[in-house]
């Protein structure tokens, strides 16, 4: 029945956009960035300005 193509369509789109949500949502918490931290060193450098 061709009526019912566009619920199809609709279905499959829905279903490919929740997918695709959940991949992301899944990426974003599986990958958690912790930086390792580090020791931070402040140079200081002293110009002369020679006018």
């Amino acid at each position: 029945m061709p009526q019912m193509a566009p619920l199809n369509w609709m279905s499959l789109y829905l279903f490919f956009i929740l997918l695709y949500i959940m991949m992301m949502i899944m990426n974003y918490y599986i990958f958690l960035y912790f930086p390792s931290p580090m020791k931070i060193i402040k140079m200081n450098k002293n110009y002369s300005w020679k006018w």
